[in-house]
């Protein structure tokens, strides 16, 4: 056995050796003949093409399969790149929609504060809301004008539609805005078409109590309610909001200004009104065209004075 395997490893070995020789041949030779430039060999060209070409047409199926793959595989990676383009383009998009969104708005509460309709004795401030209170017992905002630019305590503030409150408090750059719906906001107003007059008394909720009417019977959800100018503190005329109506059935103002998107405040100066020495104060010092009435313990001692000699008299 060992010495047949010798006997064929004899054989073998010469033989691919004569077989690779054979190979090499004959690919030299179809390269050369492929590289001459004649004519003669060009038609000799043409005959084997014609030849074998159509022939081989099996043997090409599965080299153009495999070339189909590959030009599929690459265009599915620049798919996906183009894919993971377009997804960043799409987050940049709606980042640039939301800021858009946000301008939008602005621009519509700045169209607003533009067309709010007021006394043209009126003039006004705008500012920015800078920031709120955040309590629940203190309803305010602040915003970036002050002193400087001639805010004084006590003007009406409002946004685009209706009342938002008055300053109490001012600095040099900054103002803060005491809301209607604090509890330390009282405001006079009348009642349209009623005519009723009343007091918005804030409570700390979104919807104010309306106190003090005089007939609650003449009044109906969804009079208006403006400011009626007593204490001459506000303006007469400012919206406020329209009336509405608990489930206790207490009367309550439903605002017209929108507390939850407050951005731009419109201070109004008001030239007629009272000034206020103290900035918390409700209610107005009492102008000096009118006469004050005269106190109980003054007339309780000019009484006493009046009936002293009457006294005086009766004992002697």
């Amino acid at each position: 056995m060992a010495k047949d395997r010798s006997q064929r490893d004899d054989y073998a070995g010469p033989l691919k050796r004569l077989l690779v020789g054979l190979l090499v041949l004959v690919l030299a030779v179809i390269f050369l003949v492929w590289r001459i430039d004649s004519p003669r060999v060009e038609r000799f060209r043409a005959q084997v093409v014609d030849a074998v070409v159509p022939n081989m047409q099996w043997a090409m199926v599965p080299v153009t399969s495999v070339v189909n793959l590959l030009r599929d595989f690459q265009s599915y990676q620049r798919l996906s790149e183009q894919n993971q383009e377009l997804r960043s383009e799409l987050r940049q998009m709606r980042a640039w929609k939301e800021a858009a969104l946000q301008l939008e708005q602005e621009n519509a509460r700045l169209l607003d504060l533009n067309n709010v309709r007021l006394d043209p004795q009126l003039t006004y401030v705008t500012g920015v809301v800078l920031a709120d209170s955040g309590s629940p017992f203190r309803q305010s905002v602040l915003l970036n004008v002050g002193a400087r630019d001639g805010i004084q305590d006590g003007w009406a503030a409002m946004d685009g539609i209706g009342l938002v409150g008055r300053i109490s408090g001012t600095g040099l750059d900054t103002a803060r805005v005491i809301l209607l719906t604090d509890a330390a906001s009282a405001v006079p107003a009348t009642l349209q078409p009623s005519g009723q007059t009343a007091l918005v008394s804030g409570d700390n909720t979104a919807a104010p109590l309306l106190n003090f009417v005089e007939n609650p019977e003449l009044i109906r959800p969804g009079d208006r309610v403006v400011t009626s100018g007593d204490g001459h503190v506000f303006p007469p005329g400012l919206l406020i909001g329209q009336v509405a109506q608990d489930r206790a059935g207490r009367l309550r103002v439903r605002l017209s200004a929108d507390y939850e998107r407050l951005e731009f405040l419109r201070v109004l100066r008001h030239q007629g009104s009272t000034p206020i020495s103290d900035p918390g104060a409700l209610i107005a010092p009492v102008p000096e065209d009118m006469i004050p009435l005269p106190r109980p313990d003054s007339l309780l001692e000019g009484s006493d004075a009046e009936t002293a000699p009457a006294r005086e008299a009766d004992n002697g």
